[in-house]
C-alpha cells in the first residue's frame, strides 16, 4: 500500500536528481567548450588555468587536454547513472500514483 508520504518521498527525489542533471549538464557543455577552444586555440599563444583565486599559465597543454577529457568522461558516466535512476523514481512514482488510485 502507497501513501502520500512515499509518493512525496519520490517527488522530492525526483527533483533532487533532476537538479543534479542540470547541473552536471551545464559543466559537461563548459567542459566541452572549453576543450573545443584549447584546440583552436593557437599553440605559440598563452593559455591559463583558473585554480582558486588565481590563475596559472599552463605549460603542457597536452595535460590539460587530458584532464578535461577526463573530466567530460566522469560527468558523462555519472549523467548516465543519474538519468537511469530518473527513469527507476519516474515508473515508481507512476506505480505509486496507480496503486493509490485504485
Amino acid at each position: 500500500m502507497v501513501d502520500q508520504q512515499q509518493i512525496q518521498s519520490l517527488v522530492q527525489e525526483l527533483q533532487m536528481v533532476r537538479g543534479q542533471i542540470q547541473s552536471l549538464t551545464s559543466q559537461l557543455n563548459e567542459i566541452s567548450l572549453t576543450i573545443e577552444a584549447l584546440a583552436s586555440q593557437d599553440p605559440d599563444r598563452s593559455v591559463y588555468r583558473a585554480l582558486g583565486g588565481i590563475l596559472l599559465e599552463v605549460d603542457d597543454r597536452a595535460s590539460l587536454t587530458n584532464d578535461l577529457e577526463s573530466s567530460r568522461e566522469t560527468i558523462e558516466s555519472h549523467l548516465k547513472t543519474l538519468s537511469a535512476r530518473e527513469t527507476e523514481i519516474r515508473a515508481q512514482y507512476a506505480e505509486a500514483v496507480e496503486s493509490l488510485d485504485d
